[in-house]
């Protein structure tokens, strides 16, 4: 499916031909564009994997990013050293921070004519300042590790120290490129401008007017085929994610204060659960293109769910996640080629169709055969009742503690009772010194609360809170 992600610009066939018969260059190009987080690391790591499957000369990042996690930036760095051939950085218009240490990773650094670097000062998530003592250690390290992979490439090392530490003075020669007491930003002219004898530039191999014209000027115009990185529909959610993580942390936190300030547990509770699910594992759905099929299915695991336990009897989620299973197996044979478009022709659905509802057939007749040999009750037991009595479905005998049998339904209606449990809207009431499952039509109550039976419902007794 890893397919599916690039898009071939140019046609290699016409570059060779351009070329004189020389096989062209072949270059990737993988957009690194949002804040650097999980995503974009997975982004990155496909992409040099695809790169090196294909035998690639050259990866260009086309960089737009305003920094962001410093031990995502490391793992980028290992991976990109990981890349055999030529890694280019192009700053299509800002390289901030944590996008400046990635950058001084690959071979060569290009800009944009407006392209802007620099500021690579390590700071809290929240922007705030790091401890002295703290900044000082990482800002050692970090140092040390610039060094490392900016060793033979001119001013990049001492350039990178000097975006890194406000303390730290730059000079070529007699020239003072950054005092004391600020952090180095560069502009793409400054960047490019030569210093020393030899003249070498500052850390900007060249400007060019944009991407096509960066790779005319790498490998001669007509002479390179390029794929470019597409991003996937998960990688694209998990940016979302990672943008909105303040927002969904704080309607979490606010859920799971209301579920513990009302009875029972609720609705509030189980979207508090999700809702700091997505904040700290949400990253994860970076890989998840290619398993939808897969995700289907568990969205439709999760609905049945819902409707047994937090819903029971309303039957909506249930049918609904039933049809996304179904769904689901039927996708999951349908034979389907990346990057084509989908067909319904020639039977390709009927046979996917023909196997999942032979094997649900198959499993419904077994069911109703081995039935009468199945133990009684169960969690289906506990959830609808026994019989019904001269056609009024209800509970006619339900065990408590002490076991025994209950009365007849029509016995219940207009019985009072309390709620044993918190009602929420269901759960449990206890009524003559016996347990029955119950649900309220509205609202909910707290545990101990008066009741009264208004109804009998195919799931239980159906009661109201006594004032």
């Amino acid at each position: 499916m890893a397919a599916m992600a690039f898009s071939p610009a140019g046609s290699a066939p016409a570059a060779e031909a351009a070329s004189g018969g020389k096989p062209p260059a072949k270059v990737v190009v993988i957009p690194i564009r949002a804040q650097i987080a999980k995503p974009e690391l997975y982004i990155l790591r496909r992409g040099l994997k695809e790169a090196i499957e294909r035998k690639v000369d050259t990866v260009v990042l086309d960089m737009e990013t305003p920094g962001g996690a410093l031990d995502v930036t490391f793992e980028m760095l290992k991976a990109l050293e990981k890349f055999p051939g030529r890694t280019v950085t192009y700053v299509n218009r800002e390289a901030i921070s944590a996008g400046a240490l990635i950058s001084a990773g690959t071979d060569e650094i290009h800009f944009a004519p407006a392209g802007v670097i620099g500021a690579a000062a390590p700071v809290l998530a929240t922007g705030g300042e790091i401890d002295a003592t703290m900044k000082a250690k990482i800002n050692s390290y970090l140092k040390a590790r610039v060094r490392s992979i900016s060793e033979g490439k001119g001013y990049r090392g001492e350039v990178l120290s000097a975006m890194i530490d406000a303390d730290y003075e730059f000079k070529i020669g007699d020239k003072v490129i950054k005092a004391k007491g600020e952090l180095l930003s560069l502009t793409a002219q400054e960047a490019v401008k030569t210093y020393g004898d030899p003249p070498q530039p500052l850390l900007g191999a060249g400007i060019a007017e944009n991407l096509e014209a960066l790779l005319d000027r790498l490998h001669g115009a007509g002479n390179h085929s390029v794929v470019r990185l597409e991003i996937t529909w998960s990688e694209r959610l998990a940016q979302y994610i990672t943008a909105l993580t303040p927002i969904l942390l704080g309607l979490g936190l606010l859920s799971l204060f209301i579920e513990f300030k009302t009875p029972g547990f609720g609705v509030f509770g189980v979207a508090g659960i999700l809702l700091l699910g997505v904040v700290f594992f949400g990253h994860y759905v970076a890989g998840l293109s290619g398993h939808e099929p897969a995700l289907f299915f568990l969205l439709g695991v999760l609905l049945v769910a819902v409707d047994l336990f937090l819903l029971p009897g309303t039957m909506v989620p249930a049918l609904a996640g039933g049809a996304l299973m179904l769904g689901s197996l039927v996708w999951a044979m349908l034979d389907l080629w990346p990057g084509e478009p989908v067909s319904f022709e020639g039977g390709m659905l009927l046979r996917p169709l023909a196997n999942v509802m032979t094997g649900v057939g198959l499993a419904v007749v077994v069911s109703l055969a081995i039935l009468k040999f199945l133990p009684k009750g169960g969690p289906w037991g506990r959830l609808v009742l026994e019989s019904s009595v001269g056609g009024v479905p209800g509970p006619v005998r339900a065990l408590n503690s002490g076991g025994g049998e209950g009365p007849a339904v029509v016995e219940l209606l207009g019985q009072s009772g309390v709620a044993a449990t918190a009602l929420f809207p269901s759960g449990q009431v206890e009524i003559s010194g016996r347990r029955y499952e119950a649900k309220l039509e509205m609202g909910f109550a707290e545990a101990g609360a008066p009741v009264k039976v208004t109804g009998i419902s195919e799931f239980g007794l159906i009661v109201e809170v006594l004032s």
